[in-house]
């Protein structure tokens, strides 16, 4: 198998992933869009490779509070549709280079029609300048001490201001969090390019910035639900890039059959559909070979889409959950009991017309 891979190379899956990459949303998918915009997202994550004398050639294996981590690293960005979790593009390389070095690689798949949520780490003049210049749009948090110049104040309490040749729109606000454990408010700070407070409300907007967590979920579903949190085989970087791809493929062509199902019915949310579920069942298909000689008639919902739709899960709800350390290095690292609930939560928003930039 190790021999057949190789002779196979990486050129054929990357080429796989650019022909299914996309975001399989159609004009009336529910959550895909606001006022007409594609909702996308842009995140980076690290995904652990085998601790191999060509790896460690390759990939860097970080440092900590207890020593070195267990197995290098590689450094993985996707673009995400976010009502669909379908990938528009990806990039991936050694961490020795950090994700704005990477993030301008993705915006070859940026077009007009589009918004971009970028964290605050993304929010680097050039990079916005240069989404900026494929006619799509940005909302980036940036730093709360971030200084930029009031060039004029709107009704909503947003402001017109600069980041660098691109004229944007700030919106100052606080959001608070109630759940049965207290409340929690903390600032944000969203830069947008999107300049007129008629057509896109301040409000919604920051509303709208809650969706770039679902490239998170994404992250999720591939190195916890695919990957079930195991290290990538490969023992070279080739074999590395190969997987990856590999992976990808398996990722967008779930998402598709699960975008496809949940497509035939009409205001169906798309996050109602279970990655698990359509998991689990290709896995069944695969092994029992099922439907390898079947006729040739199209059928887009298919015996996945079928599993997903009979088991539909609820709206969702708001909630929360404290950050924790996903992968100590040290069991003994930790102190105390984390709290790895999930709680019911409630939010208010308050937009700030007063604070200084």
């Amino acid at each position: 198998m190790a021999q057949a891979r190789r002779r196979v190379g990486a050129v054929p899956l990357r080429r796989l992933f650019d022909l299914l990459r996309g975001p399989a949303a159609g004009v009336r998918t529910v959550g895909a869009r606001w006022r007409g915009l594609l909702v996308c997202a842009v995140d980076g994550t690290l995904v652990a490779v085998p601790d191999s004398p060509a790896n460690q050639g390759e990939f860097v294996r970080h440092r900590c509070n207890n020593g070195g981590a267990g197995y290098p690293s590689l450094r993985l960005l996707v673009l995400v549709s976010c009502g669909t979790r379908t990938v528009l593009d990806a990039v991936f390389g050694p961490t020795a280079n950090g994700e704005t070095f990477y993030a301008p690689s993705l915006v070859r798949s940026l077009r007009e029609g589009m918004i971009v949520l970028l964290d605050r780490n993304f929010a680097v003049q050039a990079l916005v300048e240069t989404i900026t210049g494929t006619g799509a749009h940005v909302l980036v948090r940036v730093k709360e001490h971030r200084r930029l110049p009031v060039l004029g104040r709107f009704p909503d309490g947003s402001y017109l201001s600069r980041l660098g040749a691109v004229p944007v729109r700030v919106i100052d606000c606080e959001i608070t969090l109630n759940t049965s454990q207290g409340r929690r408010t903390c600032a944000y700070r969203l830069v947008t390019t999107l300049t007129d407070p008629h057509a896109h409300p301040a409000a919604e907007l920051i509303r709208l910035y809650h969706e770039r967590w679902e490239v998170e979920t994404s992250y999720l579903e591939i190195k916890s639900t695919i990957l079930g949190g195991r290290v990538l085989h490969a023992r070279t970087p080739a074999g590395v890039a190969q997987e990856v791809f590999a992976l990808l493929v398996t990722y967008q062509v779930l998402r598709l059959a699960m975008a496809d199902a949940t497509g035939i019915r009409p205001d169906t949310d798309p996050d109602r559909a279970s990655f698990s579920i359509a998991l689990n069942t290709a896995r069944d298909l695969l092994v029992q070979a099922a439907g390898v000689f079947n006729g040739t008639a199209v059928d887009l919902v298919g015996t996945i889409g079928r599993r997903v739709l009979a088991g539909l899960m609820p709206d969702r709800r708001i909630r929360t959950r404290p950050r924790v350390v996903k992968r100590a290095i040290s069991k003994y690292n930790a102190r105390g009991t984390v709290d790895r609930t999930s709680y019911k939560a409630t939010i208010s928003i308050d937009i700030l017309t007063t604070r200084t930039p």
